[in-house]
């Protein structure tokens, strides 16, 4: 596996977001007119999944169609986490593999035995690193939580092979299970939560059979999914497939919503009334499934945010994400 540095993944991100403006730019308005959210105007083309045609079908998973402050709100984040450190200071930084990227930032609160919050973060499954996500940690700390963000590898590393990533966020739990007494952490409350990218991976995680990573079977508590990704046919039928390769067995092995027969945990799923409609479609559907099981779950809807400033209620104690996560954690 090649080394993933910290500004390799930001370029990733640039590209994501440059390309993404690009393939917009056709639907921007002039500067007097009102910006409309949706795919660029075009001739109904062969449906492809759904109703879908394929320029919908991609602008479906493309946020730059979405959400017309990513540039500005992806910058957000990592400005308000580097403003987060100046307060809090700096996360303990522990290794749970071998390789350079497989490590966690750990925000650890004063208080001893401690539940452990482990957030993963969006990207494409190609961009994102953990320390533009640590925004959160200063609600969790404060509340008596452990905030802990793993890095792990996107895609563009693993011949764009989604099964290592998967494999990477196992033993970061794992690993975090089997070392939270180092931070003062109690391993018997440990919760996830994870965005766009991050909320598939999180979904996917939660429906672990964790015998093989040395960790039991309810080693997760609670699970938050947030405008997350649940069924990957869509994904593969899609523009991803240019950098995320996948075959008809992986992608059923890597839907969390054909597995809900493995989840152990209660589950909270959450999406935004201005994510794209296929982030919404797979959000309730995602959530029926888990409800047609009878298997705990919450079902949020973010009124009037988009994919992004969804993320952002995380970082506030009284906003729709920080307080369901709080409540889970009986931290609120």
């Amino acid at each position: 596996m090649r080394r993933t540095t910290r500004r390799a993944a930001l370029a990733a991100i640039a590209a994501t977001a440059i390309a993404g403006k690009a393939a917009a730019q056709a639907q921007r308005p002039a500067a007097h007119e009102k910006w409309q959210p949706g795919p660029p105007p075009h001739t109904k083309g062969t449906r492809i999944f759904l109703d879908y045609d394929q320029i919908e079908l991609d602008a479906a998973f493309n946020q730059s169609f979405w959400a017309a402050d990513i540039e500005e709100t992806l910058a957000r984040f990592a400005s308000d986490s580097e403003l987060m450190r100046a307060r809090l200071g700096a996360p303990l930084r522990e290794a749970y593999g071998i390789s350079e990227v497989e490590k966690i930032d750990v925000y650890a609160t004063k208080k001893r035995e401690a539940p452990i919050h482990v957030f993963l973060h969006g990207g494409d499954w190609r961009g994102g690193v953990a320390k533009d996500y640590g925004f959160p940690a200063e609600v969790f700390v404060a509340a008596g939580a452990h905030f802990a963000v793993p890095d792990f590898a996107g895609v563009q590393s693993t011949g764009g092979a989604l099964a290592p990533v998967v494999e990477q966020i196992r033993h970061a739990i794992s690993w975090i299970y089997r070392n939270a007494t180092r931070f003062g952490g109690d391993r018997n409350r440990i919760y996830l939560s994870g965005h766009s990218s991050g909320g598939h991976l999180a979904a996917i995680a939660l429906m672990t059979d964790w015998s093989s990573y040395g960790a039991p079977s309810d080693v997760l508590k609670g699970g938050l999914c947030i405008s997350g990704v649940y069924d990957l046919k869509p994904v593969r039928l899609s523009s991803r497939s240019a950098y995320l390769k996948l075959d008809e067995p992986q992608q059923e092995a890597l839907s969390p919503i054909r597995h809900i027969d493995m989840l152990r945990t209660p589950v909270v799923v959450a999406y935004g009334s201005d994510d794209s409609p296929e982030f919404q479609r797979q959000g309730k559907e995602f959530a029926a499934a888990i409800k047609a099981t009878n298997r705990p779950l919450e079902l949020l809807v973010g009124q009037h945010y988009n994919h992004f400033a969804l993320l952002q209620t995380l970082a506030n104690p009284y906003g729709l994400l920080g307080r369901a996560a709080l409540q889970q954690m009986k931290l609120a």
